[in-house]
């Protein structure tokens, strides 16, 4: 009840945004009314069976879906597996350590007309392009979480017996998996981001490419439209994964529930 009480602030800050767009009447700032309307009229005004999408929708919203989920799935994998194995040799962290700083210092969108030269454009300069931006924040998590394992996790797993390879399964990963978990939340934002970006610069078909498709022709409401759709995107992916985070990671937090 906390939480929806608190909701009043986005019917109050869209009615004092439809009340000041329709006193200005400038083209450039439509009021959500008209927003929502283009929206409709471009993505969601389809049959029944198809979930109420359009061609349009079907033809840009989907695949644009499908390249960020792609790029995170490969991005989250390479940087768990790399996170975790760094994270329990420091000598190997040593080696990699000054890499790894100045691999992400580099801004992902700066790399793209290099990815553009070595890939072209297409599916793998996109997933190149999401890959370099997302897989930070799973790495250096999947690292800080496996190097705070407890040490008495492992020295009582070495006690009973356990390999290597199942303590890594059944102690290091459970235990880093809260951080590793906040690394996979981040880069999802990232990923939507990079998605926009990577198709702007080389697609034929997807929500960047419809962005830049909109602005070129001054279609000034689909443009808010299409920004608005990354907006509602970008909560329900959260919401999602939210909601898969919590309920994979009770055992987390029923153990460090205070009694």
């Amino acid at each position: 009840m906390k939480s929806l009480a608190r909701l009043w602030l986005i019917p109050a800050v869209i009615v004092f945004w439809e009340l000041v767009a329709r006193r200005l009447e400038n083209t450039d700032f439509p009021p959500p009314t008209t927003i929502v309307s283009r929206m409709y009229d471009l993505w969601f005004s389809g049959p029944a069976a198809r979930l109420f999408l359009t061609d349009e929708a079907m033809a840009n919203i989907l695949p644009s879906l499908g390249r960020m989920f792609a790029g995170w799935i490969l991005a989250s994998i390479i940087g768990v597996v790399l996170g975790v194995v760094l994270g329990r040799s420091r000598v190997a962290a040593d080696y990699v350590n000054a890499l790894i700083e100045f691999g992400r210092a580099i801004p992902p969108p700066l790399l793209l007309p290099l990815f553009l030269v070595v890939f072209r454009a297409g599916l793998q300069m996109q997933l190149a392009a999401i890959v370099f931006g997302v897989i930070w924040p799973v790495l250096l998590n999947s690292m800080d979480g496996a190097r705070a394992v407890d040490r008495t996790y492992t020295e009582t797993a070495i006690v009973f017996g356990l390999s290597r390879a199942q303590r890594l399964r059944q102690v290091v990963i459970p235990a880093a998996s809260p951080k590793i978990f906040a690394g996979l939340r981040l880069s999802l934002s990232l990923a939507l981001i990079l998605m926009v970006i990577s198709e702007v610069f080389g697609s034929t078909d997807g929500i960047g490419y419809q962005l830049l498709t909109m602005q070129r022709s001054f279609d000034t409401p689909g443009v808010w439209a299409t920004i608005a759709l990354l907006g509602v995107l970008g909560f329900l992916v959260n919401a999602l994964f939210v909601l898969a985070e919590r309920q994979l990671l009770v055992w987390h937090r029923q153990a460090t529930r205070t009694p």
